[in-house]
């Protein structure tokens, strides 16, 4: 999928039930555009992290997160904080 649009992985994403991690701004645009419930996103806001510390990072974070990953939701993660909007984003 790496040469997939943001769609085409967000699509693929639906179809698989599963949740998107990224450092993209447009998935949560075009999830909350489309007014979809699905597929949840974490948007990763913090530059220059290696694999092992982003594995590191959605490790620390998931307990917190799973609930409304498991609902529908859009994450977003900075240094110092952590984000969470349901979804669909309009009701």
């Amino acid at each position: 999928m790496e040469r997939a649009s943001d769609r085409e992985i967000i699509n693929h994403a639906r179809k698989e039930s599963r949740c998107c991690v990224t450092y993209d701004a447009d998935f949560h645009s075009i999830i909350a555009l489309e007014n979809a419930p699905d597929p949840s996103t974490i948007r990763v806001r913090q530059e220059g992290l290696t694999g092992q510390k982003l594995a590191d990072l959605l490790r620390q974070i998931y307990p917190q997160i799973a609930p409304d990953l498991e609902k529908g939701a859009m994450v977003s993660v900075t240094e110092k904080t952590v984000r969470i909007r349901l979804l669909p984003i309009f009701k």
